[in-house]
């Protein structure tokens, strides 16, 4: 555009107006441009969020929902929860068993003795030195790792020094006037090691048993790390957690057994069976999941139009209340996949997928079958037309009042109940893989929509915007310079008839 521009000094017209008039029209055209983009780039955005939901559903629920471990559940019960909790794992033994817990697993422990300063009191920065019998210069170790008692080192030093070169929990309490020093973890092998100038420990109260003051009852007590033990079926097992895993199960150990009149320790029973409730709510955890996406889905598909409205740019938004333009916004926004052919593929991909039969034992099979079931077309909501539900679902109002057909079934043949669901899944699992595959120049692979083609008109959008504001501003200079050379024309008119004006009057 022109530099400074002086109009409507000879013609007296408002030229400013009458070209941002002319312009006006021309630059709808570019605001148009620029609605498109924005309106794109929502689109985008509310592709990648659909897009996850649907990716999170296929590699997590129904990815697990293929295999056959998703239904081979088992519990555990104990005679005595007290000793420990059991999380049973699919290889666990159906039957009972016996158990007991001879220890649990300990982490070291040194709770130092009661100390006195030269002073009197000991505070975190009283000086190492000032605690009777330490000297400058004496070394001890944890963990094989040497420290030196420096001349200004005070007790907090000390204490965080041992913390970092023996990788254990170390600190002094200006309270109880005692160091504390743990192991970070449980176990004999996890334990530390105290070593160096014994009568600095001593003085220190760093070696069990010591007690600087002589006070009765202060003196350093050391808890040596242990391992936990535990009996199965007479079997022994040790670990430096208390956690055992044995043939994937895991006993978290919570308490040492008592023992018989004969010294043995007391046994308590474990009774291992199928977890028929876990399997069923495997199965309800997966329909859940699908419903909401398929709801999702359907809401976003059946979306209102939002015809007459587009996107508002920042000289709009100065006229409108922020909430004016949040709803403007929304309406907009929750239509963007309104009847969009991708997002219909996608719906009927899996729509088709989970309405599929099953063959087990020669039988086709269906999921009403296992009391599973859509509502029908004229009893469910516009966007629940896709959601399944089981019959006697205590949770469902719509059917809960009928019989548990799919419970029953889990019960009484849990077989034909992971065939049905595992070929169901992958079923599902491998119509979604091919929706899913990678179209050169126009989707990534795991993409459902085309992210590359909207990607390419994006920036398309970019170079639209960039010539169109560059030639509206070649159009705004062309009236701009028009207007001026009129401007200039008139100025020279009246420069001619101020002149013939002066040499009439002379002649008078």
């Amino acid at each position: 555009m022109a530099g400074i521009r002086l109009s409507g000094l000879n013609s007296g017209m408002d030229t400013e107006s009458i070209i941002s008039q002319l312009v006006s029209a021309k630059k709808v055209s570019v605001n148009s441009i620029k609605k498109s983009q924005i309106k794109l780039s929502w689109k985008v955005d509310a592709w990648k969020s659909m897009n996850s939901k649907i990716y999170n559903l296929y590699t997590g629920t129904i990815d697990k929902m293929r295999w056959d471990t998703a239904y081979e559940k088992k519990k555990s019960e104990i005679s005595d929860s007290s000793l420990m909790d059991i999380t049973a794992g699919a290889n666990a033994v159906d039957g009972t068993q016996t158990v007991s817990v001879e220890s649990l697993a300990r982490a070291g422990y040194m709770t130092g003795a009661k100390l006195k300063s030269a002073g009197g009191d000991v505070l975190e920065n009283t000086k190492v030195t000032d605690i009777p019998g330490v000297e400058a210069g004496k070394t001890i170790s944890i963990n094989g790792q040497e420290i030196t008692i420096g001349e200004n080192m005070t007790m907090k030093e000390l204490a965080s020094e041992i913390a970092s070169k023996g990788k254990v929990n170390a600190s002094f309490d200006a309270t109880q006037d005692r160091f504390f020093i743990s192991a970070k973890l449980t176990g004999a092998k996890n334990d530390f090691t105290l070593g160096g100038d014994e009568e600095t420990l001593k003085a220190l109260g760093l070696v069990d048993g010591s007690n600087p003051t002589g006070e009765d009852g202060f003196g350093a007590v050391r808890q040596t790390g242990s391992n936990a033990v535990m009996y199965l079926n007479g079997a022994k097992f040790e670990s430096d957690t208390n956690a055992i895993s044995v043939n994937g199960s895991t006993y978290t150990l919570k308490a040492v057994s008592e023992k018989n009149s004969d010294g043995t320790l007391k046994e308590a029973s474990i009774t291992t069976a199928n977890d028929y409730s876990e399997i069923y709510s495997t199965i309800k955890n997966f329909l859940t999941k699908y419903n909401e996406l398929a709801k999702e889905m359907d809401k976003m598909y059946n979306a209102d139009s939002s015809k007459g409205y587009d996107p508002l740019l920042s000289e709009e938004k100065e006229a409108l209340t922020d909430s004016e333009v949040s709803d403007w916004e929304k309406k907009i926004k929750d239509s963007l996949l309104r009847k969009d052919s991708q997002l219909g593929t996608v719906i009927n991909t899996m729509t088709t997928a989970m309405a599929s039969s099953i063959n087990i034992n020669g039988k086709d099979m269906f999921l009403a079958d296992f009391g599973i079931a859509t509502l029908g077309y004229f009893n469910s909501e516009e966007n629940e037309r896709h959601m399944y539900h089981i019959d006697g679902d205590a949770d469902d109002a719509n059917t809960s009042a009928k019989t548990d057909k799919l419970k029953a079934m889990i019960a009484s043949d849990p077989e034909t109940v992971k065939s049905f669901f595992t070929q169901l899944a992958n079923k599902v699992y491998n119509d979604m893989t091919a929706n899913m595959e990678r179209v050169e120049g126009f989707k990534s692979k795991y993409k459902v929509y085309n992210d590359k083609q909207m990607e390419n008109e994006l920036n398309g959008y970019k170079t639209k915007i960039t010539d169109a504001e560059a030639k509206l501003a070649d159009y705004e200079d062309k009236w701009y310079a028009k207007f001026g050379a009129m401007e200039s024309a008139l100025g020279k008119l009246s420069s001619k008839q101020t002149a013939v004006s002066a040499l009439l009057g002379g002649m008078g």
